[in-house]
């Protein structure tokens, strides 16, 4: 693709594109064509047609080259992208040790620039939205939405909304104020505050269900179903979250939700690895959605979210990438990879999704699951123009005899040429196309040292260069 086309695809529009195929949630289709204007998709159909009911708009031709769907990271924590690899290789429930003492430790400035940081990752890899879960960070979470904003990426920010005794652990309340009261008026003030806004999407959050009373959780229900928002909850993540909901309340989390009317459409429950057979029914009945999160999975999980049954029941999921690396193509295959080690293998299961499920949920059903399916997700009239434009023509993908199953296992965000979010081109061959992310990198390395030498980090496992010298000298 030329410099040319750069020039007209950073154009206002409308614009008329005329890509090699549209990616459409029956299948790629050859020969079509799509018109943008005002952030949306104004038309979709066939090239010849738009043409003639388009005559006005030039042709932007785009040979070898994919219109698909943006995808969709159901589940984030913007702020925690300085953290990066302290995570790695250790066990489940680092939010104490890890993200809780490295987020108190971010100030204004640091908390814009993890977040900015973490949404340039996200655009890199060819996300158009990502669901921020709530930091605790004690900034105004408006610092996260302006460096979402500033970035060029959709997003689903939210409130932490915590007001049980424990909730300092787990981050919540950034006011000092306590009690539920508290923390529903704040709660109905973030939902007020970006109605209409754009690109930022109000959410509410709770970090798991211990975390809030049972006032808080159906009251942030009831908020959130009103506005059409979602609340985020981590659910059946762990084994210690568990058995610590079974000691506490006599029922697993998401029972617990139930029995206190916190499920339904509202919901995002983000993680759910551990679930029983009637849980999954639960679910179903109730129409609440969850973010499955294989790669988190993989790096401190105690088990694999059962998607494939999922699918199988009707229940509404999205992929997430719960900060870990924002690359959707890596992140599709690593849903398709998760369910046949985890359950494809010893059922001899070997289609485990047949390519398309995990490219419908990384995007269309992610948008369904946070809450934005009237909006984005789909190459479709009159919804958000937030789509990539992927180069089809290389070694990887060009000698084509299934496309779908294609960019699942062999798509990466090297070929991702083009990142539009509400119609407006973001990003150009990795690169942003109205901000310096260089200077943004080389700012986060600096405060990313400063964070992280004030935070009281605690890790169970050395790094790896530490634990090559301990192995060597054994």
């Amino acid at each position: 693709m030329n410099q040319l086309n750069r020039e007209l695809l950073a154009t206002p529009g409308p614009l008329l594109l005329i890509p090699g195929a549209v990616l459409l949630p029956e299948g790629p289709v050859d020969g079509w064509a799509v018109v943008v204007g005002d952030g949306r998709f104004e038309d979709v159909g066939p090239a010849d047609e738009l043409a003639r009911s388009h005559p006005r708009l030039r042709a932007v031709r785009l040979p070898g080259h994919l219109l698909m769907p943006g995808f969709v990271d159901a589940h984030h924590h913007l702020t925690q992208s300085f953290g990066a690899a302290l995570a790695f290789g250790e066990p489940s429930e680092i939010f104490r040790r890890v993200w809780v003492p490295l987020e108190g430790a971010l100030d204004e400035e640091a908390a814009y620039v993890a977040a900015k940081l973490a949404a340039l990752e996200a655009l890199r890899g060819g996300f158009t939205t990502v669901a921020d879960a709530g930091t605790r960070a004690g900034v105004d979470v408006d610092v996260v939405a302006s460096a979402a904003r500033d970035a060029g990426i959709r997003c689903v920010l939210g409130l932490i909304c915590n007001d049980a005794d424990d909730a300092d652990d787990r981050g919540g309340k950034d006011d000092g104020r306590s009690g539920s009261a508290a923390v529903l008026d704040r709660a109905e003030k973030h939902l007020a505050r970006y109605a209409g806004d754009p690109l930022v999407h109000p959410s509410l959050a709770v970090s798991i269900p211990e975390a809030a009373t049972e006032r808080t959780l159906r009251a942030t229900a009831r908020l959130a179903a009103e506005a059409g928002a979602v609340v985020q909850i981590h659910v059946n993540e762990h084994l210690a979250g568990v058995e610590r909901s079974l000691l506490r309340h006599g029922l697993r989390p998401l029972e617990h939700l139930h029995g206190i009317g916190a499920l339904g459409p509202q919901l995002l429950a983000a993680h759910a690895t551990l679930l029983t057979p009637r849980e999954l029914t639960l679910l179903a009945d109730t129409g609440t959605a969850v973010s499955y999160n294989p790669v988190a999975s993989a790096w401190k999980g105690n088990a694999v979210a059962p998607a494939t049954a999922m699918v199988e029941r009707g229940i509404r999921f999205g992929l997430g990438t719960d900060g870990t690396r924002g690359d959707g193509f890596r992140l599709a295959e690593a849903a398709e990879f998760a369910q046949r080690l985890a359950y494809g293998l010893v059922t001899g299961d070997s289609s485990c999704g047949a390519g398309w499920t995990w490219l419908e949920h990384a995007t269309r059903g992610g948008a369904d699951a946070v809450g934005l399916g009237a909006r984005t997700g789909t190459v479709a009239p009159g919804l958000a123009a937030d789509f990539l434009l992927v180069d089809i023509d290389t070694p990887e993908l060009a000698l084509s005899w299934d496309l779908p199953w294609e960019l699942v296992r062999r798509g990466n965000r090297d070929q991702i040429t083009a990142v539009f979010v509400a119609g407006r081109l973001r990003m150009w061959r990795g690169r942003p196309t109205h901000w310096d992310d260089a200077a943004l990198v080389r700012r986060a390395a600096e405060l990313a040292r400063a964070a992280v030498g004030k935070a009281r980090v605690t890790r169970a496992h050395p790094t790896s260069t530490a634990a090559r010298e301990r192995s060597m000298a054994r």
